[in-house]
């Protein structure tokens, strides 16, 4: 027969929890491309729409776009990024214009 063993004093077993170690997911920055194309009142309705941005924001963003060749729109997870590159290259097309959006690691 199995025998068990009574807890005595001293025998007692002592669990320590740990804190779990948790990480802040990876950042990725939303990038308009300038092309000589896209109305910049377009990328301005853009900014506004897909980033939340207000008027005076969405316009300087869309000059350095135009000026510079690529602008960040905005910082987000992964999936959040993925999603607003989506909508925004969609959105473009079907407004018949060849605005490029990308992403990449902050």
């Amino acid at each position: 027969m199995g025998t068990s063993k009574t807890p005595q004093y001293g025998d007692e077993l002592i669990v320590q929890e740990s804190k779990p170690r948790l990480q802040k997911p990876p950042l990725f920055k939303v990038i308009l491309l300038n092309d000589d194309y896209t109305p910049m009142e377009f990328v301005v309705m853009v900014v506004q729409k897909f980033f939340h941005k207000n008027r005076e924001e969405a316009t300087r963003i869309m000059l350095h776009v135009h000026q510079r060749g690529i602008g960040v729109c905005g910082i987000y997870t992964r999936e959040v990024a993925e999603m607003k590159v989506r909508r925004v290259t969609l959105f473009s097309s079907e407004n018949q214009h060849p605005l490029q959006c990308t992403m990449e690691p902050e």
